[in-house]
């Protein structure tokens, strides 16, 4: 542990160490009656350790003073310590400052490891890219490179801004994003992204992003922000300590000042009364709550950027322990969107290419994976000067003018509202109807793959608590609950446009129970709205829209839908821990408040009761830093 400490970590550690060695000397002189009859040798004595060890709490507690907030914990144990000298417990006060010290430096280390997994994210940063100009390469700010320059990534170099491999041919490490270990092959033609190290061959890529709104731009800035974020929990404790510390401050000075005055007492009775004040207040301090439940949350979003999920906020971790709904979009998330043509079945009077034709030219201009599908499968180029007057119908397809005809070309809705009399196809999958001049021309079966692992992700997450599973969709219903059977999904609606999808997630919010949460995953632009709607949005990859991305409170790294699973598991041992350090804290404080109220308690005993629960808390609040997968699940 200490060949990992920071500087200033090292020098608190020597001043605890030089100053126990003097208290250690100093108990055996006081024992060995060295003092004997001398009560100003041991007070001088015992200042300097106490200074050494609690100089830094004295300053932090007077500034805190003079900035007017003064009801913080180095207030308390700075008034228990000089308390605790005025009665000539000397070794106390310095046991107590030494013992707060010991806590501080735990829970600076813990906070540094915390922050590892989070600065390994920031380590993805280019420092630079070569530009390749002239057939001449020059190194560039990777901020001054444009869309459509070529950059060279060398071997053993990091990928500086998304784009295209043109050329060459490498493995590409992506395991800073994704947690996976496994390299990637990058050829021509496929997209590499910011952040990823090259492996052994160069590659040319043409930038297809600044790098303002490159993957690494992107992951670098929600980093930043994830900690701004605080959980419930987290506003309880801090508006909590804020109210209980002054009442703790002047509860202890009731306790030392009422009953001697009541009972009337001498000198032993104002020594008794102030001692058990003085340990009322190291016991109170709160610092074992404020320090270990932030903690226990910052070492959750750690563990989950360990395996490629970055959180935006402890208070999403927290929100998704509480997830019992699990909403689905079906293209891209539950399946791969890899769309291919299965079938064609043309009308009287036309052929499969004719049939291929008409859907290709009237596709032409969308982007959209099924008519990307639609073009490769016709095969050939597409005359844009043919086509003409082109419309989207939002959810429905798309109408358009093919050497002068009419040709609709969507779904079966489409056709319907067009007053179009066609063969419905049932088939499972997605259907693309079309017709010419009014005429029903035929159908094009697209097929679509579930994603490896669906299914056994969906049985994770029921297993962890995930009451209901449902998948929404504007595909047919019959291709939607045919996936919803195959993963495992249990409810389904299909056939909806992208308002319906926040209306269909609005209607299950209204049916959520006390704390139960809803969480949408979902990846494309469509989804936006529904991931800002619902209590946990999740985006799935590093590849999916950027609105997507944006809108979305947890982002997926790569397109494995089982890391939401094992993300559940890490929020559900988080707030576990959590829970136990403010069940434990609570427990001992009480115990041990009432055992100094009654005079049992001694200076110690309170000095375990603050310092002592605090470093426990601290270490079981480290257990969310060694989370794994199988951790997580215990």
């Amino acid at each position: 542990m200490f060949r990992n400490l920071e500087e200033e970590q090292r020098e608190n550690l020597k001043k605890i160490i030089i100053s126990a060695l003097l208290l250690l000397a100093l108990e055996i002189c006081i024992h060995t009656g060295v003092f004997r009859g001398n009560r100003w040798i041991p007070l001088l004595l015992a200042v300097i350790p106490y200074l050494i060890v609690g100089w830094d709490v004295l300053k932090e507690a007077w500034e805190n003073i003079t900035e007017g907030h003064p009801f913080e914990e180095e207030f308390l144990m700075a008034v228990a310590t000089i308390g605790a000298f005025a009665i000539g417990e000397y070794p106390e006060a310095i046991a107590v400052m030494l013992l707060f010290q010991t806590g501080e430096l735990f829970e600076d280390y813990a906070s540094d490891r915390s922050r590892d997994s989070i600065r390994d994210l920031m380590s993805i940063a280019p420092e630079y890219a070569n530009v390749q100009k002239n057939g001449a390469l020059a190194k560039a700010d990777p901020s001054s490179v444009e869309v459509g320059d070529i950059i060279v990534v060398k071997p053993g170099e990091k990928i500086p801004l998304d784009g295209v491999v043109e050329e060459g041919e490498s493995l590409v490490d992506t395991a800073a994003l994704t947690g996976e270990p496994v390299p990637r092959t990058a050829r021509k033609g496929e997209e590499v992204i910011s952040g990823c190290v090259n492996g052994e061959g160069t590659l040319k890529v043409r930038v297809t992003k600044t790098y303002q709104n490159s993957t690494v731009s992107r992951i670098l800035e929600l980093v930043e922000h994830a900690t701004d974020k605080k959980t419930r929990t987290e506003h309880f404790v801090t508006r909590f300590s804020r109210v209980y510390t002054p009442i703790v401050t002047f509860s202890a000075i009731a306790l030392a000042v009422v009953p001697p005055l009541a009972l009337g007492g001498g000198k032993a009775v104002w020594f008794d009364w102030i001692t058990r004040a003085c340990i009322f207040l190291v016991v109170s301090c709160p610092c074992a709550l404020v320090i270990s439940v932030p903690l226990g949350f910052f070492g959750g979003l750690g563990a989950a950027s360990r395996i490629g999920v970055l959180v935006k906020g402890s208070n999403y971790l927290e929100a998704l322990a509480d997830v019992k709904t699990m909403v689905f979009d079906k293209t891209g998330t539950l399946t791969k969107g890899e769309f291919k043509v299965a079938g064609v079945y043309p009308e009287a009077g036309y052929t499969k290419e004719k049939l291929l034709g008409l859907a290709a030219y009237a596709e032409n201009e969308s982007n959209h994976p099924i008519a990307q599908s639609i073009r490769a499968s016709y095969g050939r180029p597409v005359d844009g000067s043919r086509v003409s007057g082109t419309k989207e119908i939002s959810g429905h397809g798309v109408s358009t003018n093919i050497d002068g005809k009419k040709i609709l070309c969507g779904n079966a809705a489409l056709m319907q509202r067009s007053g179009v009399s066609f063969r419905e196809n049932e088939e499972s999958g997605t259907v693309v109807y079309l017709a010419e001049e009014g005429k029903f021309a035929g159908s094009i079966l697209i097929s679509d793959t579930v994603r490896e692992g669906v299914k056994e992700a969906i049985e994770s997450m029921k297993s962890n608590g995930v009451r209901t599973t449902v998948m929404l969709t504007g595909d047919r219903k019959e291709t939607a609950e045919c996936v919803a059977k195959e993963v495992g999904i249990d409810e389904v609606h299909a056939q909806l446009l992208p308002a319906d999808k926040v209306a269909e997630v609005e209607g299950l919010l209204k049916k959520e129970q006390g704390t139960d949460r809803l969480a949408f995953v979902g990846d494309g632009i469509n989804d936006a709205p529904v991931l800002m709607r619902s209590d946990v949005g999740i985006a799935m990859g590093s590849m999916g829209s950027d609105a997507a991305i944006e809108a979305a409170d947890i982002v997926l790294m790569e397109d494995n839908i089982g890391k939401i699973s094992e993300t559940v598991k890490i929020a559900r041992k988080t707030r576990s821990i959590v829970r136990t350090n403010i069940t434990f804290a609570i427990a001992v404080k009480l115990i041990i408040l009432a055992l100094g109220a009654f005079g049992i308690a001694n200076m110690w005993m309170a000095s375990f009761g603050d310092v002592g629960v605090l470093i426990l808390c601290v270490l079981n609040s480290m257990r969310t830093l060694r989370m794994t997968k199988q951790q997580a699940g215990a």
